[in-house]
């Protein structure tokens, strides 16, 4: 059995399982929100962090990254566990979102002023780090995709404007590179093709 992940977060740089091949696509008709409340990994119950989902909007395009696991169902489950989720919508590709109704979702934030999302990120901090690591490391990776999300570097600006981050962002751009031996059999083919995944 296939089974293929889209990611438009963290994924897109960190998909924590392992997989047989990565895409770059977007998918149709959603755009990327910070919306969604984080409580255990960049955030806490008192503070917590903003987190992309994905939210419906007609002739919108969000890029990311599809990865395909391949293998029986215990590989497959083990990506389904990292991805943390209980709703995919399935199009050819597992799509994780999040409900916007308070009732049902309890992490579901909505929509808040830019500038009051940007101060939510710049002081959130967790277990995994903080929540303007979080946004700058997605700001790179849709760099290094290129496919740059304007609503990201938008939000990305304002945090900077709220805090002195030269140092810290630099450090994200130009990251320190160590050479680690690969064993061939544990490689995954990266595609730099570009898939259309849902409609």
């Amino acid at each position: 059995m296939v089974l293929w992940v889209f990611g438009y977060g963290s994924l897109i740089w960190n998909p924590g399982f392992d997989f047989d091949e990565k895409l770059i696509g977007y998918i149709k008709d959603y755009k990327r929100v910070f919306d969604l409340g984080c409580i255990d990994h960049r955030g806490t119950p008192e503070h917590p962090a903003r987190t992309c989902t994905l939210e419906q909007s007609t002739g919108a395009i969000c890029w990311g990254a599809a990865y395909c696991v391949r293998g029986g169902p215990e590989k497959e489950k083990l990506a389904m566990e990292e991805t943390d989720t209980t709703k995919p919508i399935l199009t050819g590709v597992i799509v994780f979102t999040s409900t916007p109704d308070k009732v049902l979702n309890k992490y579901y934030l909505g929509p808040a002023p830019l500038e009051e999302m940007a101060m939510q990120i710049a002081t959130a901090s967790g277990p995994c780090g903080n929540n303007r690591e979080y946004l700058f490391k997605l700001e790179k990776a849709m760099h290094d995709i290129e496919h740059e999300d304007e609503y990201v570097i938008e939000l990305a600006n304002e945090v900077r404007k709220h805090l002195d981050l030269t140092k810290e962002v630099m450090a994200l751009w130009n990251p320190v590179v160590s050479h680690v031996s690969i064993k061939p059999q544990s490689q995954a083919h990266v595609s730099t093709l570009q898939r259309v995944f849902a409609s």
